[in-house]
């Protein structure tokens, strides 16, 4: 997807979230959140601050596995997801980075939601 399309689509998957969940409009990080609560498939319960990290940092690698980042390797005791990193993400400029994610989130959620 081009910019403009991405930036589009984002906007119109925030909008559509903020309504479902009747909230403000989320950023990447709090869709990042929504993603990892997904992936961990544990329904809505009570996390840590650093749970939230872990959670984060769940829905990222799931996201780049789209690309061949990462590989998930399984499960540990608790059912959290583990990932393994398969090849480095190239050094993007912020810009790129952020439309990067941003397509990633709008494939995502197109995909489950």
């Amino acid at each position: 997807m081009k910019p403009a399309e991405v930036n589009i689509k984002f906007k119109e998957l925030q909008h559509k979230l903020a309504q479902d969940f009747d909230t403000d409009t989320p950023d990447i990080k709090v869709m990042l959140f929504l993603i990892g609560v997904q992936e961990l498939g544990k329904g809505p319960l009570k996390f840590s601050k650093r749970q939230k990290e872990e959670l984060m940092h769940i829905a990222t690698c799931r996201l780049f596995s789209e690309l061949g980042f990462y590989e998930l390797e399984g499960l540990d005791q608790d059912g959290w997801p583990h990932w393994k990193k398969l090849k480095p993400i190239p050094a993007y400029t912020l810009l790129e980075q952020e439309m990067l994610i941003k397509s990633l989130i709008v494939n995502y959620f197109e995909e489950v939601y």
